[in-house]
């Protein structure tokens, strides 16, 4: 499958930073999806995460919404979060045949000890059960700002495995990044992943519009760089927690320092349980700049 089929024009960058732009919910939000659903584009990608608290039929139905609001589900697996191979199968089963998904998302999840047979995502690469149900294309984690359990080396050694073992099972790789709030540092990341010749497309996590302690708490819980220089320069202080932010700067910071040489590059949206917000800040954002 050619780059282009993963999303329209992405041979070239966007036009629009917002262009091309996908989503992520959680399978419990069905009711939010629906109502953000006319502010969405159609099309659109969407991600359904793998959380604790939820069961495999809640995904499987929110996948299945995904695809009937008539945009493109894309599902995560928690690799640790995996009880067994024959869960695996059966999941991508239930989300191929009934939702008609392609995309996958793979991350090796929270639990310390695996719940299951596999402790990373390379593992489930390596099943072989997600061509076998017809996956086309995998997507594998990028870490801006770094991973408390992994060194900078070690997690560029991961992605290479990785993106390796997708194309030797026949698959097409992409990168999704955690979400970030330091642009120097996204951007320094691209760089060197592009030096070291890995040329696949990336979609970057960026957060969604939130309240400014909900987005600190994110922060720490998923070990981004929330330090106080990067809070203030994006207009958060950490002095007063009371308010909402928008990624403006972000994102205008992003489209000011991203060029050819950085390579084929998307927003991911990470709307923290605002949908609906997400999609209004989107379609704002894409008006005054078109």
């Amino acid at each position: 499958m050619s780059y282009a089929a993963i999303h329209p024009n992405w041979e070239k960058n966007a036009e629009n930073m917002v262009d091309g732009y996908s989503l992520e919910m959680t399978a419990k939000e069905i009711e939010g999806l629906r109502e953000a659903a006319p502010l969405i584009r159609p099309n659109t990608q969407v991600a359904v995460t793998f959380l604790p608290g939820e069961e495999l039929e809640q995904r499987v139905e929110a996948a299945v919404l995904v695809r009937e609001l008539g945009f493109e589900p894309i599902v995560h697996l928690s690799a640790r979060r995996i009880e067994s191979e024959e869960q695996l199968d059966w999941y991508l089963g239930e989300i191929t045949k009934k939702a008609q998904v392609k995309r996958v998302f793979i991350i090796a999840g929270d639990p310390p000890e695996p719940e299951g047979p596999y402790s990373d995502s390379l593992q489930i690469i390596e099943t072989g059960l997600l061509e076998k149900h017809g996956i086309e294309i995998v997507g594998v984690g990028g870490h801006p700002e770094g991973h408390p359990n992994n060194t900078p080396a070690e997690l560029w050694d991961w992605m290479e495995r990785k993106i390796a073992a997708v194309r030797a099972h026949g698959m097409t790789p992409l990168v999704v990044t955690q979400f970030a709030f330091d642009d120097d540092a996204i951007v320094a990341w691209l760089a060197e992943m592009r030096e070291r010749g890995i040329d696949v497309p990336v979609r970057l996590g960026v957060p969604g519009p939130a309240g400014i302690k909900r987005l600190l708490g994110f922060a720490k819980r998923c070990g981004v760089g929330a330090s106080a220089s990067v809070m203030k320069k994006y207009g958060i202080s950490l002095t007063n927690l009371i308010g909402s932010a928008g990624p403006d700067k972000l994102v205008d910071s992003l489209n000011s320092k991203l060029g050819e040489q950085h390579g084929r590059v998307r927003l991911h949206f990470y709307p923290f349980g605002a949908l609906t917000a997400s999609a209004e800040w989107i379609n704002a954002y894409h008006a005054k700049h078109s």
